[in-house]
């Protein structure tokens, strides 16, 4: 499997579903989605995160956890936007994430988190929170009328249009 492209990529080819994914990872004011990566045992794991888009790039900020030794040892990903009030729109995708070791990058990366969460007075990541960034392989956008929709719209695209 390679890595994906960059969020910036993905604009550039597909600027339709970088925007909504953007809005649907974005739908509260802050990145919201759900994060499913790989256990040892090849099982699943799924949390909540806060991605940030910057820099042309998708970012997460990750806490010292099972999710985050996961992504070590295995760097594939599955990233779903949080359930909407009012349908069932939701953004998917999937790749590899890889650790951002540069600390400028870090450290702004940071600064848009907490600016971000002004309101809420939080502060920026701490030294334990490391950062990585998620290279998109595919990603599926799906588009409702509403709860209940019975022909929800599926998008899914893939870099060079491979399987899907």
């Amino acid at each position: 499997m390679t890595a994906g492209v960059t969020w910036g990529e993905l604009a550039r080819v597909r600027p339709d579903l970088a925007d909504a994914g953007r809005g649907l990872l974005y739908q509260f004011g802050v990145g919201l989605a759900f994060l499913g990566t790989v256990r040892s045992d090849g099982g699943p794991r799924l949390h909540p995160v806060c991605p940030l888009l910057a820099d042309e790039d998708l970012f997460a900020f990750v806490v010292p956890s099972a999710k985050r030794e996961d992504l070590h040892r295995d760097g594939r990903y599955a990233l779903h936007s949080f359930p909407c009030p009012d349908n069932e729109d939701a953004f998917y995708v999937t790749g590899q994430a890889f650790p951002v070791t540069d600390v400028a990058r870090r450290a702004r990366l940071g600064e848009q988190f907490a600016a971000e969460r002004a309101e809420l007075s939080v502060p920026p990541p701490g030294e334990t929170e490391e950062l990585f960034a998620f290279f998109v392989s595919r990603c599926l956008l799906t588009r409702t009328t509403g709860h209940g929709d019975p022909t929800p719209r599926h998008e899914v695209w893939t870099p060079g249009g491979g399987p899907v």
